[in-house]
């Protein structure tokens, strides 16, 4: 039996760490390694990658994590490359092979001229290997076993695939896309337009909504770093939301606020705003059109 003592002591700890998540491990797992590293109380990723892909994993701590959906609706950007001439039963390089074909002789016109086929609001069918569920069951937990069932084509968004280079048999794109796209389902969905099948070889995120790679840190540059140096590293609790309009807190209210309180305030209508007391930041609100401060999204950073 563990020692008491030899417990870990949680902090009441909020802020974001945008972590450049590496191959090999699950988005959850890297999520518990910084959350260890910090003694974070509390702690949410933004986006799940496959442990075959890696790039911007955004980490919401403490406080942060009430603000951690609008990263998950936000718009992604990738990188990838697809191999052509067979797909696989996952999509990329885990799996078995399943079906194959001889790519086509390749151009830059025919290949930009499928992508264009790709851009804009079209509709995907997400793949069996998957976290989505029926009847409360992951769908990947099935295609384990061999069972695939039938998966309804859901609305999706590419807002622009540029190819960054290609040869006889891969191709290498510049994805930007709305939230829900499974862009092994995309690779594969281009390579069945050239003519053959394809699986992904590589995927790295590199921007979530207003967040890229730079600055983003990896987990051994975090582990070499002392507590307050990773503590340096965090964003502002509002960093996913900082781009909302700024405002301050009615004289006298700030403490009404922070119980959910509505206030009078001479502002015009805002669906959603960041209230602050000075630079402490209250948390999310509206103003509506009777000009009432209405608490949404309340914080203790205290």
């Amino acid at each position: 039996m563990k020692s008491s003592a030899n417990k870990i002591q949680r902090r009441h700890l909020s802020g974001v760490f945008l972590l450049n998540k590496p191959l090999g491990i699950s988005s959850n797992a890297a999520l518990q390694k910084v959350r260890w590293l910090y003694r974070a109380q509390k702690g949410g990723h933004t986006g799940a990658l496959d442990p075959l892909a890696s790039g911007l994993l955004p980490i919401c701590l403490g406080e942060a994590t009430k603000f951690s959906h609008y990263l998950l609706d936000s718009t992604k950007r990738y990188q990838t490359t697809v191999f052509l001439g067979h797909s696989t039963t996952t999509g990329d390089v885990e799996g078995d092979v399943l079906l194959e074909k001889a790519p086509p002789e390749l151009t830059q016109d025919k290949i930009q001229a499928v992508l264009q086929q790709f851009t804009g609001d079209i509709q995907q069918v997400p793949p069996m290997y998957s976290a989505l569920k029926k009847e409360g069951r992951p769908l990947y937990e099935l295609a384990r076993k061999g069972i695939e069932i039938e998966r309804e084509s859901r609305p999706i968004s590419i807002y622009a695939i540029e190819l960054t280079s290609f040869n006889e048999n891969s191709i290498t794109l510049d994805v930007t896309c709305s939230k829900g796209t499974y862009i092994r389902v995309l690779g594969e969905d281009i390579a069945k337009a050239l003519g053959t099948y394809g699986h992904l070889t590589y995927l790295h995120r590199i921007q979530t909504g207003h967040f890229n790679l730079i600055p983003s840190y990896t987990i051994e540059y975090l582990e070499s770093l002392t507590e307050q140096q990773r503590d340096a590293l965090l964003l502002p609790v509002f960093a996913p939301v900082q781009h909302f309009p700024h405002i301050q807190v009615p004289a006298g209210r700030a403490e009404y606020f922070c119980r959910g309180m509505e206030s009078n305030i001479d502002h015009a209508a805002e669906e959603q705003v960041l209230v602050f007391d000075g630079e402490k930041c209250l948390g999310l609100a509206q103003i509506n059109d009777k000009k009432r401060l209405i608490p949404k999204r309340v914080l203790n950073l205290d």
